[in-house]
């Protein structure tokens, strides 16, 4: 059964199907290809579109509607910590003044904005890449909803259970590393109070870890992978295990 829902409701729609805890959850953090390629979505800079970005087209405020009502200021903030730019402040100022002569009406527009205000040189990607990262995700909340889904869907994992999540940037994995680890670590024993134990006392016992990590490090796309398909290169596939 398919259920339409965001990370955070992960439970409710589990709730929903009558199901408890499961053997698996596999977590997709990225754009899929269908919303890049179609234009209408307004995901992609290579071809203009109108500037939407919601992940779920049938709710929510889209990137065009938050870019009216911002200002130069939180809009430098959302570039600089959602998409790691180090020229938010001069990209944000170019972007509110496009915006204030009305030149801001689609993708295209926004790309050539952001490619006008950066230097040129060498570069490795789209100079507009981490400008659509970071509008795409405060559209669409996305590190509050991945905190959620983090926080709920361990505990819904059967003995044995693998939570597996696929993350595309490193904000994302960061949250994710983090989770994992601090959900493995071994439970700390209660304090001892200082008085001698009595012979016949046993010794305190920390216990086992309820989760393992399966993955030292992420796992990542071959060469041959990445080059069947590029959209592949920035992934990190992270694995943990509930173990008791």
């Amino acid at each position: 059964m398919l259920v339409h829902a965001p990370f955070s409701r992960l439970e409710s729609a589990l709730d929903q199907v009558g199901v408890g805890e499961v053997d698996g959850i596999l977590a997709d953090l990225g754009v899929s290809s269908p919303q890049l390629d179609r234009v209408e979505r307004g995901f992609s800079f290579q071809r203009s579109g109108p500037l939407d970005m919601r992940m779920d087209p049938t709710t929510g405020a889209t990137a065009a509607e938050l870019l009216a009502r911002t200002d130069e200021g939180e809009l430098a903030g959302w570039l600089r910590d959602y998409g790691e730019e180090r020229m938010a402040g001069r990209i944000a100022r170019r972007i509110i003044e496009a915006r204030n002569r009305g030149e801001l009406d689609s993708t295209g527009a926004l790309a050539a904005v952001v490619h006008r205000a950066l230097p040129g040189g060498a570069r490795h990607k789209n100079p507009a890449t981490r400008t659509f990262q970071a509008l795409r995700i405060v559209v669409n909340d996305e590190l509050a909803e991945l905190q959620a889904f983090l926080a709920k869907a361990p505990a819904r994992l059967a003995v044995g259970g693998r939570l597996c999540v696929i993350a595309f940037h490193s904000l994302e994995d960061r949250m994710v590393k983090r989770r994992f680890r601090a959900l493995a670590e071994p439970p700390q024993p209660s304090p001892w109070s200082g008085a001698p134990p009595r012979a016949s006392a046993p010794a305190p016992e920390a216990g086992g870890p309820r989760f393992h990590i399966l993955t030292k490090r992420p796992v990542i796309a071959t060469e041959a992978e990445q080059d069947r398909n590029p959209r592949s290169r920035s992934a990190k596939l992270r694995v943990l295990e509930r173990v008791a």
